[in-house]
């Protein structure tokens, strides 16, 4: 699943991040969300989240819909 749409990505998910310094080469950040940062219900270029560890990137791929206990 994408991350373009806000509604398919809870707190607590396992997903892959762009990070802004790192759109041009595309390398992705696996990590679980802590915030979501995007107030829109989409957004073309990815949800903006803050995951655990505290990076800060756009959703490219949601890997686990299960919400961590």
């Amino acid at each position: 699943m994408n991350g373009t749409v806000r509604s398919h990505i809870k707190v607590g998910s396992r997903v892959l991040v762009v990070e802004k310094q790192n759109q041009r080469t595309g390398k992705l950040t696996e990590g679980v969300v802590k915030r979501l940062l995007t107030n829109s219900s989409n957004h073309p270029r990815g949800i903006k989240v803050m995951l655990e560890s505290g990076i800060v990137g756009r959703v490219q791929q949601i890997c686990d819909d299960a919400v961590k206990q």
